[in-house]
């Protein structure tokens, strides 16, 4: 069932609050993550490895939120190209004008080489006959 053009925005604007929320809490946790904290009952190499392993999740999850957009904003070029009438029936009536009048121009130009042609074939067979009685 087709969405309709207010539903279609609102759902392109929530995607899009979405991704963005999405990137900024993500980014603001890697952030968090590279504060030293003091001594606690977790050895320091294994809180490493926690961070590491937290910074990567979150990294992709920026990564996913960022082909997310890129996804979205390739949704809304197709969606005004689709649904553009407007211009499209401007360009296709630009094209039938330019169009009727290269065929406006080119039966003119017919017409013109039609005449002189009948003028030109009607001078030959005047000096045709007219030279074959003289013979």
């Amino acid at each position: 069932m087709p969405l309709s053009k207010d539903a279609l925005l609102k759902s392109y604007r929530k995607r899009l609050r979405d991704d963005i929320g999405s990137m900024t809490a993500n980014f603001m946790e890697i952030i968090k993550l590279c504060k030293t904290e003091d001594e606690t009952q977790v050895a320091r190499a294994t809180q490493s490895e926690e961070d590491a392993f937290e910074m990567q999740v979150r990294a992709s999850n920026m990564v996913r939120a960022g082909e997310s957009l890129m996804k979205l904003i390739s949704d809304i070029k197709q969606y005004l190209i689709l649904n553009d009438f407007p211009s499209v029936n401007e360009a296709i009536a630009a094209n039938s004008k330019m169009f009727l009048g290269l065929q406006t121009s080119a039966d003119c130009s017919l017409t013109t080489l039609r005449d002189e042609l009948a003028t030109d074939l009607y001078e030959l067979e005047e000096e045709y006959y007219s030279s074959q009685y003289k013979q």
